[in-house]
Formats: C-alpha cells, sequence, structure tokens
C-alpha cells in the first residue's frame, strides 16, 4: 500500500498465581505455551506485549502498556483457570473488544496418568472463560470467543485470530490515515453530505479538505522522465486501451499519477473522495479528463478514492480493500426479472485487483453521464461464478453510523460495455427481495465491493468500531 501501517494489538495471558508456588513445573510450561501464543499473531500487526499475567499489579502494569500505545485490539490467552482481576485492570480503560482464545494444549487426556499439574497446565478449557465474559459484560466492555486446541493444529481457531488482526487493522488506518476530499460532494445527492466533525469523533477518521486550483497545479514539477516513463509503463500493464495505448498517449496521465503518489505519502492519505463541477477548460480539462485511470492507479495500491465526493464509500472501499484486498465503488444499476438477478456497478475509478475476469480497459468517451467533461473511462471485470461481498455505510438521524452488508454470486452472462463495471449478482433472497431489502436498510445509493464471503469479518469490523450492522442476505 501506498501508505502502509499496522495494528496495534495487545496480548497477554493470564494463571492464577496460587498455582504457582503449589506446582512450580507450571512457570515454565506457561512462558512456553505463551511464547507460541505470540507466534500466532501475524506479521501485520505489530504486538504489544502485555506478559504472563498472574496477579493485579501485572494486570494494571499490562494495561499502562496497551494505553500508552493506543491498541486497536486486545488479545488475551487463557492458559488455565484465572480470576478475572487478572483480566479487567488490563483493560477497563480501554475501549476495543477483548478476544478471550481459549486453547487446549493436548486434544484429550490421557485419564490414567493425568496429574494436578497436567490437568491445569495442558488440560484446563473453558472453566474461565464465563467468569471473563460476565465481568467483561458488566464493565461495558465488546467481546469474542476463540475457543481451539494446540495439539495437532487448529485452522479455524488460527483463522479466526487472523480475522481479528485484520479487521483491527482498518481501526488502525482510520485512526494514522486521513481522507481527502477535494471539492464537495455531487450537488444534491443529499445522502451523502456529512458532518465531517462527527466524522472524526465517531470513525476516528480525519478530513483534509483540498481545492482544485491546487490539484491542476500538482503535477508541475514533476519532471523525472525516468519515472514517469515507469509509470507509464504501470498504466500501460493495467489498462487494454481502446485504439492501442503508447507511452506517449499516458505521458500526462502518468505524471499526473507520480504526483498524486508523493501527495498521498505527504498527506498520509487512505481514502480520497472528489467531485469536480467546474469549467473542464485548459489545465482543469486536461486533468478532468484523466481524473478516474489516475484515482484508478491510487485504489490499486490502496488508496480508495470515490466519486461524486461520496466520503462514507470511499471508507467503505478502504475497508472492503483491506480486508479482502479489493474494493470496487458500486450502486444498484438495473434488475434483469427475467433472470432473477441484480445488476451492480459503477462508472469512474476502480479497483484493478478486483478485475481478475480479464484485464481492466479504458476508453475515452466524450461525455461523463450527468457530470461536467468527457476524458476516460475505466471498466473492470469481477470474477464470474464467484462470491462478492457488498459493504455500505449510512447514518441515522443523531449522526450514528451503521453498517449494510450483503453477499451474493456474480453470475457468467452478458454486461453494459458501455464503459462501466458492473456485475450480474445472484441473490440468496432474489433480485426483488434484495433491492426491496437493502434500500429499507437506508444506505447512500453507493457501496463497495470485495471478492469473497467477507461479512464475518465485517462483523468483526464493526464490533471494533461499535457501529450496528444490517445483515442483508448471504
Amino acid at each position: 500500500m501506498l501508505v502502509d501501517t499496522k495494528a496495534r494489538v495487545g496480548v497477554f495471558s493470564i494463571a492464577l498465581g496460587a498455582y504457582l508456588p503449589q506446582f512450580p513445573t507450571l512457570v515454565p510450561e506457561f512462558e512456553s505455551q505463551y511464547a507460541e501464543f505470540k507466534k500466532r499473531l501475524p506479521p501485520t500487526v505489530e504486538v504489544i506485549d502485555g506478559g504472563l499475567v498472574t496477579t493485579k499489579e501485572m494486570a494494571m502494569a499490562a494495561g499502562d502498556k496497551f494505553r500508552a500505545a493506543d491498541v486497536d485490539l486486545v488479545v488475551m490467552q487463557l492458559l488455565t483457570y484465572a480470576t478475572s482481576y487478572n483480566m479487567l485492570p488490563a483493560v477497563r480503560d480501554l475501549d476495543v473488544p477483548v478476544i478471550l482464545v481459549n486453547l487446549q494444549k493436548k486434544r484429550a487426556p490421557d485419564y490414567a496418568n493425568t496429574d494436578t499439574p497436567t490437568w491445569l497446565g495442558e488440560l484446563y478449557a473453558c472453566g474461565a472463560v464465563g467468569e471473563m465474559v460476565a465481568d467483561l459484560e458488566r464493565a461495558g466492555k465488546r467481546h469474542a470467543v476463540i475457543t481451539g486446541v494446540v495439539e495437532g493444529g487448529d485452522s479455524q481457531a488460527q483463522a479466526e485470530i487472523e480475522d481479528w488482526c485484520r479487521a483491527a487493522q482498518v481501526r488502525r488506518r482510520f485512526r494514522d490515515l486521513n481522507i481527502a476530499q477535494i471539492g464537495r460532494p455531487y450537488p444534491g445527492m443529499m445522502d451523502l453530505y456529512i458532518d465531517e466533525t462527527n466524522l472524526y469523533h465517531r470513525m476516528w477518521l480525519y478530513t483534509k479538505q483540498f481545492d482544485w486550483e491546487k490539484m491542476w497545479a500538482i503535477a508541475d514539477d514533476v519532471t523525472d522522465e525516468k519515472t514517469i516513463r515507469e509509470k507509464a509503463g504501470d498504466i500501460l500493464a493495467t489498462f487494454d486501451i481502446e485504439g492501442g495505448g503508447t507511452v506517449e498517449k499516458v505521458w500526462d496521465m502518468a505524471r499526473y499519477v507520480v504526483a498524486f503518489e508523493k501527495w498521498v505519502r505527504d498527506e498520509k492519505l487512505g481514502f480520497v473522495a472528489s467531485h469536480y463541477d467546474g469549467f473542464a477548460q485548459g489545465v482543469a480539462g486536461k486533468l478532468d479528463s484523466m481524473l478516474i485511470p489516475a484515482f484508478s492507479m491510487l485504489i490499486k495500491q490502496g488508496t480508495a478514492c470515490a466519486v461524486e465526493g461520496d466520503i462514507k464509500v470511499a471508507m467503505a472501499m478502504g475497508i472492503m480493500k483491506v480486508i479482502s484486498g479489493t474494493g470496487q465503488l458500486s450502486e444498484m444499476y438495473s434488475i434483469d426479472f427475467d433472470r432473477d438477478i441484480c445488476i451492480i456497478g459503477h462508472s469512474g475509478s476502480g479497483d484493478a485487483d478486483i478485475s481478475q475476469a480479464r484485464k481492466p480497459t479504458m476508453k475515452i468517451v466524450p461525455v461523463f453521464h450527468g457530470k461536467t467533461g468527457g476524458g476516460y473511462l475505466t471498466q473492470f471485470y469481477p470474477p464470474v461464478n464467484t462470491p462478492i461481498t457488498y459493504l455500505g455505510i449510512t447514518q441515522d438521524r443523531d449522526g450514528h453510523f451503521k453498517f449494510v452488508v450483503a453477499e451474493g454470486v456474480n453470475e457468467e452472462g452478458p454486461i453494459f460495455t458501455f464503459g462501466d463495471t458492473n456485475m450480474r449478482m445472484r441473490f440468496t433472497c432474489g433480485a426483488r427481495d434484495f433491492c426491496n431489502r437493502w434500500s429499507e436498510a437506508g444506505p447512500t445509493h453507493h457501496m463497495a465491493a470485495g471478492v469473497g464471503r467477507h461479512i464475518d469479518t465485517l462483523l468483526k469490523v464493526a464490533k471494533i468500531f461499535n457501529v450496528p450492522v444490517d445483515v442483508i442476505t448471504r
């Protein structure tokens, strides 16, 4: 990604201090299990190590570390029975979910040959989990439980741990990075309008405002021909251009992409929402004509760029890019009642990584429908006969955010070819009911699409952000 971030995950383990002097072999056993447990965290996260906690004071010290690091998530390993005072001081001042990982070392007891320290150290599972959840509930803390086994491997438990780390990565990007708003939303699309101060308070995302006059001049000092030529090659490798593509044909576009990449790094941008509604002449006209593929090159590198000034769908695209590797702006296009499918897509910038059925295409059109000027359109081709997940982000009357999510399958068949990305989506509830259910959830008219089934991960993201979720269909 152009601007990379690592989730900060607070990790600690707990055991009952009273056991340790009674059974001295438990100390090296627990230390070994904890060391192995930390290796389960993927390299995409920064581990904030709270250590092996056996007393209230040690829990308080772990909490100090977690607060100082502004952790995105806390993962706690239950080694054996422990009282909840070993946990609560570590998390009481944090506003993030606590994941209780309950991994038993051995698959099953050797009943006749198990002594007390072996039971406590290698076979004790389940007993303390309910106690921990009960006290997290009373403390008003969000939580989840993962139960599994170490011996022989446990892919399900490992996948859950990694899924939570992906969800935590979203929070870190929202906290560390910014969203650029260039211009303003499309006039009259009031579902897109947003209070940027409320956005910062509720979703931790800071908005940086930019005027188009500044963007027109952004490439003026980009003169390194080698760098421009390399970027032109990258554009030609990404798109099939109608009528043939050459370095000379995309030279100015490449200059702007180089400039945009520097701008994204300098301003620490994870998201961009833009709309131009001026007179598309001169330098302004040149930039406006090439914005769609230029911003598509940024999306490919992990910076979500949304058309029509839609900040909320830029956020959704960024979330889908982090958790699925793909983040494509979409909206309801049409319904094929004969086939009982929804046609979902959008014109404008898109994600080359979602174009898995064929290479993205680029073409020149004289008019951008409903918008000023004309220029390059891009079309992307999501994989067919493949699950697709949709995420919409909306708000209620009091400004609280909500996720709207759905999963369906992009079916093989004819699609529109006028330059807009579109998918033939079959939903288990049927096209008519999907349109009704999705619309009744009150989303904005834009949503983000990602390849695969990701509702379970989105539910984790929502728990981290403490926002409700409407699940439309799976």
